[in-house]
């Protein structure tokens, strides 16, 4: 009872304080001090927000994106197999569970720290060595596998591949360090962490929901997203045919790509324009004034020359159908500068999609051939990774396949 009437406080308690004030040179003049001010804290609405972790597609994808995102991939340990994955998987999403509603874990030791879930969502997405695991590589996706060599690629060990992926994303910080320790520790006993990569967003309600996040370049991220919730979304994101273990399910590149920051620096803004085919203020394409403006690739100008250059970002990366589309759901990465100074930061990109053979690559080959954008952006990680469907309230993740 202790642990849950500290709970209730903790989320929705007030806190007083008392305090005269007044100006030493009014009380010098003899004007009489202000009653002392009472502050009664607010509910604390963006803290105690709920994310539901059961249902048909997984949280943590078609949720607007919170401010804060850790992605832990881990290495299966020897002799794991599919029984137990099974405990893994029924361990973990208990957990998940639990914490999403601001509640602790099981074996929380630190249950105060869970009481405000700040709309916790847990992903779960399994690598290739998942299914080798399970004895059941026939049933992954031919795509789901190491990307293919790309000539822009400075991939690092220590950012890439993995067996399984843990994805936290919380509107707060505190939030997502607890539940990534908790669910590190459901895990440890099956896989050792290979990465950990931290994110970050625009804090909550310091822009209004649905506007588009900026990445550390200054540059709009995620302008031609298809809408959540709507059709070119579905169609984008969940696989609706194959295997039905996988539908209502989806895929997860995640990309780790360092910004060459200093070079980006020396470059004047209509330069990185041009590079970006987008104006940096606004986010629109260089031929229209709004930031969902369609841009015009066939505009030319008084030079007969292209307004958007056929080697800028957007003119790379853009599709003809709905269904190539990839739904980018990025997150910021900031670590301390080197001993000279040099920043490193960049970008988790973290894209969403179907299939990636039939959506993903194509578009990678483009940018990779001959986006201009390459000249100030490394990818330095990449892991790819498939996202079961949720499941029902006494279910649990990955079940159709495991189960």
């Amino acid at each position: 009872m202790g642990r849950v009437s500290r709970r209730h406080l903790l989320a929705g308690g007030a806190l007083t304080a008392g305090g005269a004030v007044a100006g030493a040179a009014g009380v010098a003049l003899g004007q009489p001090q202000e009653a002392p001010a009472t502050i009664v804290a607010e509910p604390v609405a963006h803290g105690t927000q709920t994310v539901p972790f059961y249902g048909v597609h997984q949280a943590g994808i078609d949720t607007p994106a919170q401010a804060h995102a850790a992605f832990v991939a881990f290495d299966l340990v020897a002799g794991v197999d599919r029984a137990a994955l099974v405990r893994l998987m029924r361990l973990l999403t208990d957990d998940a569970a639990r914490l999403t509603r601001g509640r602790p874990a099981l074996a929380d030791t630190e249950p105060e720290l869970a009481v405000l879930p700040a709309r916790l969502t847990v992903t779960f997405g399994f690598g290739p060595g998942f299914f080798a695991a399970a004895g059941l590589d026939k049933l992954r996706p031919r795509s789901v596998a190491p990307l293919p060599a790309f000539a822009i690629d400075r991939l690092e060990e220590r950012w890439s591949g993995g067996d399984l992926l843990i994805q936290v994303c919380a509107d707060d910080p505190l939030t997502v360090t607890h539940t990534q320790r908790m669910l590190l520790k459901d895990t440890l006993a099956f896989a050792r962490p290979r990465w950990t990569q931290r994110g970050f967003r625009r804090s909550r309600g310091s822009q209004d929901d649905g506007v588009t996040q900026r990445n550390v370049m200054g540059q709009l991220d995620g302008t031609r997203n298809p809408p959540l919730g709507s059709p070119e979304f579905d169609g984008a994101v969940w696989v609706d045919s194959g295997p039905s273990w996988l539908r209502g399910g989806t895929t997860l590149v995640v990309r780790r790509i360092r910004a060459e920051m200093e070079k980006w620096d020396a470059v004047d803004t209509m330069g990185k324009e041009f590079a970006v085919g987008r104006k940096l203020d606004t986010g629109a394409p260089l031929t229209g004034t709004q930031e969902h403006d369609l841009p015009d690739y066939r505009a030319t100008n008084e030079l007969g020359l292209t307004v958007i250059s056929e080697t800028s970002h957007i003119a790379r990366a853009h599709v003809d159908s709905n269904r190539q589309r990839i739904f980018r759901r990025p997150y910021n990465y900031d670590e301390p500068p080197g001993p000279d100074g040099r920043p490193d930061m960049g970008l988790i990109f973290a894209a969403y999609q179907r299939d990636v053979g039939e959506q993903f690559l194509p578009i990678q080959r483009n940018l990779a051939e001959a986006d201009l954008m390459n000249d100030w952006i490394t990818p330095i990680g990449s892991a790819v990774f498939v996202v079961p469907p949720g499941c029902a309230e006494g279910g649990w993740i990955g079940a159709a396949l495991l189960g």
